[in-house]
């Protein structure tokens, strides 16, 4: 029987988990018995299983003992990536943070694939995140641009989407503009309110710092010193993504995220990030990062729920 020996036990007690929180998760998602002894962790199971186990353990353990604090659900992202690949470096992914200075939040990417998407915003001025819903397309693309905006690095952010589910129907809604679009924009303020405080938020927005608004009202705009986050671009037209890609100025950068299995458009209609992953994947300047439901980080039961539907078709 394998046996792990660590030297610090107060690592090794959070490495654990409270109650061995940790150490059943390995368990549930390896399907290896892990038992703690002392200072050491002795791990049952076959023998491919045992060194995925003991991979993780030791990785994780360095990464606590670097000052990294580790919860249960970066235990389960953990064992995700290096099943998918043994070579990945958990203190590499983990580690590579986007820092939001003014509520000293962290937020650190949870798969491979994030860790690359991430790398991807820093080196492209206009980067495309394409995959399912729950993989952070969106959210970590925010995150990055909140760091710009308090780093001083632009003067604002612009999110946009397209309300395509409104269609044209939108002067037939009651209320005044900002009352009509907020429904088709909520998701947008919602991850706001998730990484700064309320007051903050309506601060940047009442100085146009942050602006959120439907792709419609970036025609005929030239956007400079932004980060430009355009969401659901699955629902574009190919006329509204040449507009929104034209719309781009000096010292900006454009993030434009959708689902391609997501598209709400009319039926003949071609959805414009489609066609931009097409024909534009030969510019060096562009970045295209696309996501699988092995991203997916929401409850582990989502990213099951994804896999089903792909293998029904839907």
């Amino acid at each position: 029987m394998p046996t792990i020996e660590f030297a610090d036990t107060h690592i090794l007690r959070q490495l654990a988990g409270d109650s061995c929180s940790h150490l059943k998760i390995l368990e549930e998602s390896i399907g290896v018995r892990c038992s703690l002894k002392g200072n050491t962790i002795e791990l049952a199971g076959e023998n491919f299983d045992v060194e995925l186990a003991e991979h993780a353990l030791k990785d994780l353990y360095k990464l606590i003992k670097g000052g990294f604090p580790v919860y249960q659900d970066d235990v389960w992202y953990a064992v995700r990536m290096l099943a998918k690949d043994r070579n990945v470096d958990l203190e590499d992914v983990f580690k590579d943070s986007i820092y939001i200075s003014s509520t000293k939040k962290i937020i650190v990417p949870k798969s491979l694939q994030q860790k690359r998407y991430v790398d991807a915003m820093r080196c492209k001025d206009i980067l495309f995140g394409i995959g399912p819903a729950g993989t952070g397309k969106t959210y970590l693309a925010l995150a990055m641009g909140v760091h710009y905006l308090l780093k001083k690095k632009v003067e604002r952010i612009v999110l946009t989407r397209p309300a395509v589910e409104a269609g044209e129907r939108l002067g037939f809604l009651p209320g005044d503009l900002q009352e009509k679009v907020n429904p088709y924009l909520r998701p947008l303020y919602d991850a706001l309110y998730d990484m700064l405080e309320r007051d903050h938020v309506l601060r940047l927005l009442a100085r146009d710092s942050i602006e959120i608004a439907p792709l419609a009202f970036m025609r005929g705009r030239t956007l400079n010193d932004a980060f430009i986050i355009l969401d659901e671009a699955q629902n574009t037209t190919s006329e509204q993504m040449k507009m929104f890609l034209t719309r781009l100025g000096f010292n900006s950068k454009a993030l434009i995220t959708g689902d391609i299995t997501q598209i709400d458009l009319p039926q003949g209609v071609k959805s414009g990030l489609v066609e931009a992953s097409q024909i534009l994947k030969d510019i060096d300047e562009l970045g295209f990062v696309f996501f699988s439901e092995d991203d997916v980080v929401r409850h582990k039961v989502v990213a099951k729920i994804i896999r089903a539907y792909e293998k029904n078709g839907r």
